[in-house]
């Protein structure tokens, strides 16, 4: 699951004084973007969802408390050089252990041919508050190690001022909100965003979609988010550490961008907020390949296997490839919608999501509010972004800088589709 960007960004200003990181909140909730109309879809959709969305305000104030706790103890600096890997991976131990032990009290307390004990059940209830007590007492020192690791990475590859990143790198490993996507009908374009509650049940969710597509006569759809770039940033706690360290920077160059033209119009158009995603996602890819190459080793991925010969790949099928078939759906149901037959397209997406569910990618819904929500996110050539031309050109620009850094600081300055447009050499 792609992280997220959230149209209600909360900013902080940051300094550095004596070498310890002092957190000054300064200003709310800033809408990115035009202000909302009451009549918007935004707005329309929030009476349904009202009752159900998340409290950022606290769970933000929360998540700068058990930052500064770390400040006040000197966060990573306690910890030896050689042990600061060593923290992590015990985190990521915990976090598997704990989610072993809430899957065999669930099935313990589920189990219908089989009813344990109460000593058999307080004892599998006690390891489950053992292993939650550890994670949770490890998590704090795990963030604190990773934001000084992506620091690093980010040092090296020239996106910060004066040695350090701004905003400083500060993000909390979490349950991020689960969000409601809204897009008309008639075309792929997301028009509303909404977080909701983290631990909402499939019936909550799959009611709240047909109450907001019945009423408003729309495409509706909750994803599940793997991060959001409020400050400091939520990521998902995981046992990915390759994904983590890729959605820590991919979040901390949101919070960058936010202080940039890029960033400032992110919800100024469909074509900004593609940008701003594709170069987010690019960024996240390079920068947390990086952080694990660098204090990682043994966890880079395997090299990709050779093709096979060509007389095995005569004979042999071809292997399914999701993200061309995701790319071949977008563009066929663009073209549908543009020629005006929007059941069609949507029988077409249904057909479709039967194909990927028998392909083992079991994937819930299929619809417009899908593509307008996976469809931003297109550093790749193929996907659900279809032939979107943004995507293609944010790949260009990276292919003209001599890195990261240098393509994250020149796309920091894009205010318009029509100004990258001529940075990639498309434009009038």
């Amino acid at each position: 699951m792609p992280a997220m960007r959230m149209r209600v960004k909360t900013r902080f200003n940051l300094r550095l004084t004596g070498g310890i990181l002092a957190l000054l909140v300064l200003s709310g909730a800033l809408l990115g973007g035009s202000v909302l109309q009451a009549n918007s879809i935004q707005e329309r959709a929030r009476r349904f969802t009202r009752p159900v969305e998340f409290d950022f305000t606290r769970w933000t104030l929360d998540a700068l408390w058990g930052k500064w706790e770390m400040l006040s103890v000197g966060g990573e600096r306690f910890l030896p050089l050689d042990e600061r890997a060593a923290v992590v991976e015990d985190y990521l131990s915990a976090v598997e252990e704990s989610r072993k032990a809430e899957t065999y009290l669930q099935e313990a307390l589920s189990n219908p041919e089989e009813a344990l004990n109460e000593r058999t059940l307080q004892e599998l209830r006690s390891h489950f508050q053992a292993a939650t007590t550890q994670k949770e007492t490890l998590a704090p020192w795990a963030e604190v190690v990773l934001e000084s690791q992506v620091s690093a990475i980010l040092y090296r590859n020239g996106l910060t001022l004066g040695g350090q990143p701004i905003p400083p790198v500060s993000f909390h490993l979490t349950r991020p909100p689960q969000a409601l996507i809204v897009s008309p009908r008639e075309v792929i374009r997301q028009e509303a965003d909404i977080s909701l509650q983290p631990r909402l049940s499939p019936d909550a969710v799959q009611n709240l979609e047909t109450e907001v597509e019945k009423a408003l006569n729309v495409s509706a759809l909750v994803v599940r988010t793997g991060g959001i770039g409020v400050y400091p940033t939520m990521v998902l706690e995981s046992t990915d550490l390759n994904w983590v360290c890729e959605v820590v920077s991919h979040e901390w160059t949101h919070n960058y961008l936010d202080w940039h033209p890029l960033g400032v119009g992110y919800g100024a158009s469909p074509e900004m907020r593609t940008i701003n995603e594709t170069v987010a996602t690019i960024s996240g890819q390079e920068n947390g390949a990086l952080v694990i190459k660098t204090y990682y080793p043994e966890r880079v991925p395997p090299p990709s296997p050779p093709p096979p010969a060509s007389e095995e790949q005569e004979t042999a099928p071809p292997a399914f490839d999701f993200q061309r078939e995701m790319h071949h759906t977008r563009v066929v149901t663009d073209r549908l919608l543009a020629e005006g037959q929007v059941e069609r397209a949507e029988w077409y997406m249904e057909v479709r999501r039967r194909f990927f569910w028998a392909q083992g990618y079991h994937l819930r819904k299929l619809n417009q509010a899908y593509f307008a929500f996976y469809g931003a996110y297109a550093a790749a050539p193929e996907g659900a972004a279809g032939e979107d031309p943004v995507g293609a050109a944010v790949r260009l620009m990276r292919k003209k800088s001599p890195s990261v850094g240098a393509f994250v600081r020149r796309m920091a300055w894009v205010a318009s589709w029509r100004q990258l447009q001529t940075m990639a050499g498309d434009g009038p």
